[in-house]
């Protein structure tokens, strides 16, 4: 069992009559000790463990101490702490469990029931660790589009949300793109809805490799997809759209694909809190610039912002052309 100790007691003959029960029965591969609470968390800080031993009563910092101090940390909650006490006191002993304390023991302590209840505690937290992965990967599954990997829809809706309610308590800059691949019925009827899944897997993978690693990239539903920009103003993002285009353009595919010449359209606009203060108005004025780039050709990208009526990505810099090829 691959596992870690921490015993906190501010007798050193009590720490090693512990670490020599404990290891002759395997169950820990590292062992670490402090001599009183204070200690004991500065070692907890930089030493994820499994489980703790604690003294009741130790100078400069006693175990009531830290485990008021745990309290405070959510990311300990889950270790459980074996309270260690030289006296027979009820009191103490609830006490203790009320502040956060798994179990107790009392000096001097049996080998044997030492060892059992190590053992019992480990398995609680074994279980606790595998329950905690197992929803953490149903959150993930929930808000994951399982063709493309990247976030769905709800997600997504979720995240536009924040990111706009963020903007407005803090006057952020945020921009929002939306994709759609051009064509992209021609290439399910001409190659089957398996080639069209490649496609859709292609494009997504390309999208997140042209985005930041706090942006937000979205599966918006069929050929469409989402990029929320936080922090990001409309030249930066109409860049980022072109260079998604670009990369898309250049895609290549395997056979029966490789005569495949792909492109996407995109839609780029600005929050402003002046347009809409909704997540489904700030989407329909992406979207509205999105229907522009279809309609003056596809292959393209168009923006609208509060400053800007409406506008392609060749408009908003002078020096460095994005028109669609």
């Amino acid at each position: 069992m691959s596992a870690t100790v921490l015993i906190i007691d501010d007798s050193v003959t009590v720490r090693e009559q512990i670490i020599r029960t404990l290891e002759s029965f395997n169950l820990f591969t590292r062992y670490f000790e402090a001599e009183d609470g204070l200690e004991g968390f500065k070692k907890l800080l930089t030493n994820p463990v499994d489980i703790i031993l604690c003294d009741l009563e130790m100078p400069r910092m006693d175990g009531f101490k830290f485990l008021s101090m745990l309290k405070g940390r959510p990311d300990f909650q889950d270790v459980p702490v074996i309270i260690l006490t030289g006296r027979d006191d009820k009191e103490r002993k609830v006490k203790g469990l009320e502040q956060g304390a798994s179990d107790y023991i009392t000096k001097p302590f049996d080998h044997d029931e030492l060892v059992a209840r190590v053992k019992v505690h480990l398995k609680i937290k074994k279980l606790q660790d595998e329950l905690k992965r197992s929803n953490e990967r149903l959150l993930e599954l929930s808000n994951t589009d399982h063709l493309t990997g990247l976030f769905n829809r709800r997600y997504m809706m979720e995240a536009l949300d924040k990111e706009m309610q963020r903007s407005i308590r803090k006057g952020g800059t945020l921009s929002l793109i939306l994709l759609d691949i051009d064509h992209f019925k021609r290439v399910n009827d001409d190659y089957g809805h398996q080639k069209g899944d490649t496609v859709l897997q292609k494009v997504a993978l390309l999208l997140q490799k042209e985005l930041r690693t706090y942006d937000c990239a979205a599966r918006y539903g069929g050929e469409e997809f989402v990029a929320i920009l936080p922090d990001s103003t409309l030249k930066e993002s109409v860049f980022v759209a072109d260079r998604i285009r670009q990369a898309v353009q250049s895609a290549r595919f395997d056979s029966p694909l490789d005569t495949l010449n792909l492109t996407v359209s995109l839609g780029v606009a600005s929050f402003s809190k002046e347009d809409t203060t909704t997540v489904d108005g700030f989407i329909k004025i992406a979207d509205d610039a999105l229907y522009r780039a279809k309609a003056n050709g596809r292959n393209r990208v168009e923006f609208h912002e509060a400053a800007f009526s409406a506008g392609s990505a060749s408009d908003i810099h002078t020096e460095t052309t994005m028109q669609s090829s």
